[in-house]
């Protein structure tokens, strides 16, 4: 479970809160009245969903009970509400009153964006320096640990508080597993490992849907999610470390050990030139100058690498704006909230698999760019679809997150595959971050719907192009071995680049 989808199971109990305005002259003086006594529509105007949530009829100054309550009591002009009755006692806009505090209440979302936006870096930064295994560990510790300390939030900032320190400090554990699963396979299996995690993530979020529908009272749903991480962090002790990353480290004992281990576990046996080829350190100068030089030197004084990490970014703003933003417009396919989220989530297994059976066959950039240019078609067409044509729009809407499901894949393992070793947290941790973009300006689109109902949809598609083409000016890395060093990331597409065992 990741910091994200923890956060989409509790939104999922946020927003599915009804609530209205109180009225005092009718006797109520508590959030808890009965929530649609018989004289409500005296009291507040109708709307397309029932009644309105955040105004009322003005008070013409009598005061009734709460078994009469006449219309003459009001006025018919209309005024936003003072105080709240809400549909459930169980809920974060119930215990903290946020009412019609809209952006109060959008405004854990947007810290969870903006925690995600700031772990990645630190956390590709540990991942690199100290350990796959560590960084893992420490994301799922602190995930745990701030997430159940949010359960128990007094007030609504302490809640904000701590979800913001929570992801700012644990939402790192979904790149970590990534990398670590990538690192721990050949290129045979690293398609089918990427599109396992990915579709894992979509599990998570169904399971968590399922949760959230069955545990609704907000504090023990946040501990159902997050006790059981705790578990996870004796992976310390059973998982071994990235070969590569010890490999990349010169840790060469280290890394026999794991490689015997795991010839062991496989009952298979490595040849002692095997053995010497892989624990035999390349050192050519341009590395230990690359060493010594860091990151940000490396990446500006190679034009091959500064090319692609201006490019790749881009992809991630796009796949997080597309994927998130049609999620969040896909609130009319289901009258029941949590069987649309369950849906829409559902939606992305396919996507994730087709990755997997076309990625080693057409390779990384027909699939990517295809996904791209898919989902923009789908996204076209769905702004031109009639309304009344309701099962047509609802296939067209589900084909354009299916395709950005298989971007969703592609893009992860795609990403990794031209990045070197020393780097590859880094870089695809920096990547991530500035996707966050993406994330956090999804949840504007639904606004745009008041000047034009199609212009969401058509920026989605608009981004999808742009990144589809951007994905031709990179090299094919389909029967290639994931670069080690610096000069293998750069000769990616080229003669020189050569499959390799590992």
């Amino acid at each position: 479970m990741t910091a994200r989808q923890s956060t989409q199971a509790e939104e999922i109990a946020r927003v599915n809160v009804r609530g209205r305005c109180r009225i005092a002259e009718c006797g109520e003086v508590s959030k808890t009245s009965i929530f649609v006594p018989q004289w409500l529509p005296n009291a507040i105007p109708q709307s397309e969903s029932g009644f309105a949530s955040c105004e009322r009829f003005a008070p013409t100054g009598v005061n009734g009970s709460t078994d009469f309550c006449p219309s003459n009591l009001f006025f018919d002009d209309v005024v936003e509400c003072e105080a709240f009755v809400y549909a459930r006692d169980n809920s974060v806009v119930y215990d903290f009153d946020l009412g019609c505090d809209e952006w109060m209440r959008a405004l854990a979302g947007t810290l969870n964006s903006i925690g995600t936006l700031l772990v990645l870096p630190v956390t590709g930064y540990i991942s690199d320096r100290f350990g796959r295994r560590i960084a893992l560990i420490i994301s799922i510790f602190n995930l745990s640990l701030f997430g159940l300390i949010r359960a128990f939030s007094i007030n609504y900032p302490m809640y904000l508080a701590f979800q913001l320190i929570q992801t700012s400090l644990g939402a790192g554990t979904f790149s970590s597993a990534y990398i670590f699963a990538a690192e721990f396979v050949g290129p045979k299996y690293r398609v089918l490992t990427s599109a396992t995690c990915t579709a894992m993530y979509s599990v998570g979020q169904v399971t968590l849907g399922s949760i959230a529908w069955l545990v609704q009272p907000w504090r023990t749903l946040i501990m159902v999610l997050h006790i059981p991480c705790f578990f996870t962090v004796s992976y310390y002790w059973i998982l071994s470390e990235s070969v590569r990353w010890l490999l990349s480290k010169q840790r060469f004992d280290d890394a026999k050990i794991v490689l015997e281990r795991v010839a062991k576990t496989n009952k298979k046996v490595i040849s002692e030139s095997s053995m010497n080829g892989l624990l035999t350190p390349p050192a050519p100068p341009e590395d230990e100058k690359e060493k010594k030089e860091g990151l940000f030197k490396t990446v500006f004084k190679s034009r091959i690498l500064l090319r692609r990490v201006c490019t790749t970014p881009i992809w991630w703003i796009t796949t997080t704006f597309v994927y998130y933003g049609l999620s969040i417009n896909s609130a009319s396919l289901s009258d029941t909230l949590y069987l649309n989220y369950i849906m829409t989530c559902a939606v992305e297994i396919p996507g994730f698999y087709t990755a997997v059976l076309i990625l080693d066959r057409v390779g990384r950039k027909p699939t990517l760019s295809g996904g791209f240019f898919f989902s923009a078609v789908c996204n076209i067409a769905f702004v031109f679809i009639p309304t009344n044509l309701t099962i047509l729009r609802l296939i067209v809407f589900l084909l354009g997150k299916f395709g950005i499901s298989v971007v969703f894949t592609s893009l992860y393992l795609y990403t990794s595959e031209l990045y070197p070793t020393q780097y590859r947290h880094s870089l695809l941790a920096f990547s991530s971050m500035i996707g966050r973009i993406g994330s956090i300006t999804a949840p504007l689109t639904p606004v745009l719907m008041v000047f034009w109902p199609g212009i969401p949809s058509l920026l989605f598609a608009a981004m999808g192009i742009l990144s589809g083409l951007l994905v031709l000016t990179q090299p094919e890395t389909l029967g290639t071995k994931m670069p080690n060093t610096l000069a293998e990331a750069e000769a990616l597409g080229t003669t020189k680049c050569k499959l390799g065992n590992i």
